[in-house]
């Protein structure tokens, strides 16, 4: 363990802090091996001296960044938190906490404390539930983990499905098959896998069936074997839905089903099966479940407060 302070200088600290430390709150999720404690224009750092080092090397990004332009934004946060520089690089090669190393630079990583429970889950688990609000990162650490899988040949194929339920519109009055229809609704997985796996790459692996994307109804019938299989909005699926699906379980096979409870657009005769599982499952060993709150939204700090606002009204 080592300690180490970082002196700032050149800027006012609280452009690079944020309000209430706003700032330095999301620069810290990128370090949660690090204790960090930031008082005026010094930084107290304790852990690893590696992962010093990187921070180090981050926060002299963030403050040239600032002493160029001026300004300092969450958006700018995460660009230069997440690109890989060649002079960490070699550091981060064996980095136990990357899942995966995405384009141009892109380094992901379980950025909370529930994400890392996540992968922590999936490690010891075949099947896991992620329950929680939007913007908790679900959909994409799931992806992440079903790539990093992949390219370690731990299994042969990525399956990504979801119910075809419209969220307030409706599928039939858009064009195209049923598969363009539903490309709108998948488009958090395809966002997740572009980032993570180069565009030819991904083309060729969708057309020769390496990454499936199909609606959660042509599940019925299959084996999925030798796959990681990522439910996603899991609360719109019906309880012989879910069960069809949690029944279509393979040898050597992951699944992860992502929800919200909070956003069930079924019809109201319609009872989610999402909860119901939950219950039935919960004591059955090698399953898996996590629960998300507004602690882990990784989106505009807006969405928190949007979260939270609508639990009191709620209830």
């Amino acid at each position: 363990m080592s300690e180490k302070i970082i002196e700032i200088s050149g800027i006012n600290p609280v452009e690079l802090y944020g309000v209430n430390e706003a700032k330095f709150s999301l620069i810290k999720t990128y370090f949660p091996k690090l204790k960090l404690v930031a008082r005026g224009d010094v930084i107290k750092v304790i852990g690893d001296e590696k992962e010093i080092n990187l921070f180090e090397q981050k926060i002299g990004l963030l403050v040239t960044h600032l002493l160029k332009y001026k300004q300092l934004t969450e958006n700018n946060i995460e660009r230069l938190m997440d690109e890989i520089t060649s002079e960490e690089s070699q550091t981060l090669k064996h980095d136990d906490s990357v899942l995966v190393y995405g384009n141009s630079g892109l380094i992901v990583k379980a950025r909370t404390a529930n994400q890392r429970k996540l992968v922590e889950e999936c490690d010891k688990n075949d099947l896991v539930f992620a329950i929680g609000p939007a913007g908790t990162g679900k959909s994409y650490t799931a992806v992440a983990l079903a790539v990093r899988a992949l390219r370690n040949k731990e299994i042969r194929r990525i399956i990504l499905t979801r119910p075809a339920v419209e969220a307030g519109e409706h599928l039939g009055f858009l064009p195209g098959d049923l598969k363009e229809k539903l490309d709108p609704y998948l488009q958090p997985l395809y966002d997740a896998l572009r980032d993570m796996i180069p565009a030819e790459r991904l083309k060729e692996m969708m057309e020769d069936g390496t990454i499936q994307i199909a609606p959660l109804a042509f599940m019925r019938g299959r084996t999925l074997d030798s796959a990681y299989v990522i439910l996603d909005e899991a609360q719109n699926a019906t309880k012989s839905q879910l069960k069809m699906f949690l029944t279509r379980m393979g040898r050597s096979a992951k699944f992860i089903i992502n929800g919200d409870s909070t956003q069930i657009d079924l019809p109201r005769n319609q009872q989610s099966g999402l909860a119901h599982s939950i219950e039935i499952l919960k004591t059955v060993e090698g399953v898996g479940i996590v629960t998300f709150d507004e602690k882990d939204v990784i989106r505009h700090d807006l969405v928190k407060k949007i979260i939270l606002a609508y639990k009191d009204i709620e209830g």
